[in-house]
C-alpha cells in the first residue's frame, strides 16, 4: 500500500496541482490509516506453530503485509468501517468531527484512485457515507481589533518589526491565505505606477492579481527601502518577506509573529492567519462587495465557500436593524 500512496501523492501534485500543504495532509492521512490497516491486518494473521514443520514454516504467509506495510488487498468495507470507528472512539483518539470528516475523505480519494488505475476490482467505500462535519461560522476580527493589530508593529523600528507591519498590511488587504503571503517573492509586485497590486499563486496553481491599498503600499514600500536588505544580508533571495537568518520566512514564523502582536495589542479573541482572511472577506461584505467579487479575491473556486461570510454580514445587519430601529426594541 506504501507505494499505492506515494502513487496517489505524485498524482495530486502532478495532475491535480495540489498544493504542498495538501499533499502534506493526504500523507499523514493515508499513513496512519496504513498504520491501522496493518494493525487490522496482524490481528487476523493466524498464529504461529512453533511446532510446525520447517517446510511450512517456509511457505509464503496469508497475512497481507509484507515488510510492515499491507497491500490493497487489504481494503474492505468492514476494514475502512471498523477505522471510521476508531477515529471515532474517545477513547483511542480525541478527533474533532472535522478532522475525522477530512481523514475519511483522504481514504475515500485513496480507494476511487486505485480504482481508476486497476489496482482494485471495487471501491470498498463505495457504500460508505462521508462523516459530516458541522459547518463552522468564522469569527472575524471587529475592524477597532484589525486597527490595534495594524499598528503594533509600527510602534517598533527593528527591521523585524518594520516587515511585520507591511505583511500584516498586506494580508488584511489582499485577504490571501498565508501559505500565499510567505511565497510571495519580489517580483510577485506591481507598486507602481498605479493602481498597486500582487500576484500570488493560489491552490491548484491558480495564480490571481489582488489590489492594495494605498495603506499597504507605504508599509511594503518602507519594508524593501529600509529593511528587506538587513534581513537577507548577502544571501541571494528573491522572496518577498525573509526572516533573521535571511531565509523565507516559514508559516510556522508568521503564525508566531501575529500571535505575539495580537497578545501585545491587547486582543483577547484568539487570532490566526486564517482570522486575518475572514476578517477581510466579512468586512468586504459589509461594506458593500458582492459576494462573487469576495469569491475572485478569495481564489475560492466555489461560491459556497465564499457564502458562509454572508452569515456574518447579515448577522451584523441584523444587530445594526435591532439598535437603530425604533420599533425593534
Amino acid at each position: 500500500m506504501e507505494q499505492r500512496i506515494e502513487a496517489f501523492l505524485h498524482y495530486l501534485s502532478a495532475e491535480r496541482g495540489s498544493s504542498k500543504n495538501t499533499i502534506d495532509a493526504y500523507r499523514n492521512d493515508l499513513t496512519r490509516f496504513e498504520e491501522f490497516a496493518a494493525s487490522e491486518a496482524a490481528k487476523a494473521a493466524p498464529p504461529s506453530d512453533a511446532t510446525q514443520p520447517s517446510t511450512d514454516a517456509a511457505q509464503p504467509s496469508e497475512t497481507p503485509i509484507a515488510n510492515g506495510h499491507p497491500g490493497v488487498d487489504v481494503l474492505s468495507r468492514d476494514l475502512i468501517t471498523a477505522y471510521i470507528l476508531w477515529l471515532r472512539n474517545p477513547q483511542e483518539r480525541a478527533y474533532a468531527a472535522a478532522t475525522v470528516a477530512r481523514k475519511v475523505a483522504a481514504v475515500k480519494s485513496f480507494c476511487a484512485f486505485l480504482l481508476d488505475h486497476g489496482d482494485i476490482t471495487s471501491n470498498p467505500t463505495a457504500s460508505i457515507d462521508s462523516p459530516h462535519a458541522p459547518k463552522r461560522v468564522p469569527r472575524p476580527m471587529s475592524t477597532a481589533d484589525v486597527d490595534a493589530l495594524l499598528r503594533e508593529p509600527v510602534k517598533h523600528g527593528t527591521p523585524e518589526a518594520i516587515r511585520d507591519a507591511a505583511m500584516l498590511e498586506l494580508m488584511y488587504a489582499t485577504g490571501m491565505r498565508v501559505t500565499e503571503l510567505v511565497s510571495l517573492n519580489v517580483d510577485s509586485l506591481h507598486l507602481d505606477p498605479p493602481p498597486a497590486y500582487v500576484r500570488c499563486l493560489g491552490k491548484g496553481a491558480k495564480e490571481r492579481s489582488l489590489p492594495v491599498y494605498e495603506q499597504a503600499v507605504r508599509a511594503i514600500e518602507r519594508y524593501l527601502d529600509e529593511s528587506r536588505a538587513a534581513l537577507v544580508k548577502d544571501r541571494p533571495q528573491g522572496a518577498l518577506f525573509a526572516n533573521r537568518r535571511g531565509e523565507r520566512l516559514t508559516r510556522q514564523g508568521f503564525w508566531l509573529i501575529l500571535k505575539g502582536y495580537a497578545k501585545s495589542a491587547g486582543i483577547e479573541a484568539h487570532v490566526t492567519p486564517h482570522t486575518l482572511r475572514h476578517s477581510f472577506a466579512t468586512h468586504m461584505l459589509r461594506g458593500g462587495a458582492s459576494v462573487r467579487d469576495v469569491q475572485e479575491l478569495l481564489g475560492h473556486a466555489n461560491v459556497s465557500t465564499t457564502q458562509v461570510y454572508t452569515q456574518l454580514a447579515d448577522s451584523h445587519l441584523r444587530d445594526v436593524y435591532a439598535d437603530a430601529h425604533p420599533r425593534a426594541h
